[in-house]
């Protein structure tokens, strides 16, 4: 049971809401007031956020890499290895995440802005105008006429933006993901226009199909001019007619390469210019505005009747 004296200690720590709500209600002007002001700013900062849309498409992936030529190298490998020949063995794994990755990397990205010249919109864009569909820039940052970079930032920083800073900025605005159940590939840019986050989502797409299919196809072709030189130097007529077939499966690759543009993903649901907005969401920032300054107006009511009545205490 406890002592006399911690009663006592715990009535004087005890919160009295009737006094809480008689202190709030005495000033509720001040709090009114605040809240008021809170309300007005959140609905000033509201406003001044450009809009961002979001561009997205749903990708499939293609057949797993490798699939041919690997299963030969490892059904015959041994065969070579015994004859003192070393067969180069392709890598198994999926096309998909491989460009899942591809997308993420900085090389990748860092080509992508240079590439299609899009660093101004990536790092200057300050809004888009709805009725002449056209980007606008920050003038203190970029200027459009002379192309100059205008950004005022310390050293090691320059006014043009590195690679890496595009790919910082890129990273912010796009978004893939994969769904493990379905396997299927998600894919998004957000933008102040909607018209350049479209774009930026049909660019990245043809990108990884060609960059992926261009690194394969010559992969295929140093195999396959590495196995004619093996077939020439081995006197083995079943080591020869395994280098054939090594030999045929690349050039199929070659030749399949070569007529598919859907090299690692294929569109499912392609990318179109959105018309809504994905954010920000104005009502949500007004209403959180608006409750934080009710918060803080009760707060500082709270604070000032205790401060007064400690002063009052002092006097006494």
């Amino acid at each position: 049971m406890p002592d006399g004296d911690s009663q006592v200690l715990f009535s004087k720590d005890e919160i009295n809401f009737a006094e809480i709500i008689s202190v709030l209600w005495s000033r509720k002007w001040l709090v009114f007031a605040i809240t008021v002001i809170a309300a007005m700013g959140s609905v000033v900062f509201a406003l001044s956020r450009p809009n961002i849309y979001t561009a997205s498409a749903l990708l499939s992936p293609s057949e797993q890499s490798g699939g041919g030529i690997s299963g030969l190298m490892k059904q015959y490998g041994g065969l070579a290895s015994l004859a003192g020949i070393s067969i180069p063995r392709s890598q198994d794994g999926s096309r998909a995440q491989l460009g899942i990755q591809l997308l993420k990397s900085r090389a990748f990205i860092g080509d992508f802005v240079e590439r299609h010249e899009i660093l101004p919109d990536l790092m200057a864009a300050e809004a888009w105008d709805v009725n002449s569909r056209d980007l606008s820039y920050d003038k203190e940052v970029f200027d459009e006429e002379t192309g100059t970079w205008l950004r005022d930032v310390e050293f090691p920083k320059t006014p043009e933006p590195s690679r890496l800073e595009a790919y910082k900025e890129f990273m912010k605005i796009m978004n893939v993901s994969e769904d493990a159940r379905t396997g299927y590939v998600s894919l998004s840019v957000e933008h102040k226009s909607p018209e350049v986050a479209a774009k930026w989502v049909t660019l990245l797409i043809e990108d990884i199909n060609r960059i992926v299919k261009s690194q394969e196809v010559e992969e295929a072709k140093r195999s396959i001019e590495y196995l004619k030189q093996q077939a020439e130097n081995t006197t083995l007529r079943d080591l020869q007619a395994v280098f054939f077939e090594l030999i045929q499966s690349q050039t199929e690759t070659v030749m399949l390469a070569e007529v598919r543009q859907e090299y690692v993903f294929k569109i499912i649901d392609p990318p179109f210019v959105p018309e809504e907005k994905s954010k920000p969401s104005r009502a949500l920032i007004c209403i959180v505005g608006t409750l934080l300054g009710a918060i803080l107006g009760m707060i500082i009511a709270l604070a000032r009747y205790h401060g007064k009545k400690g002063a009052a205490y002092k006097v006494q």
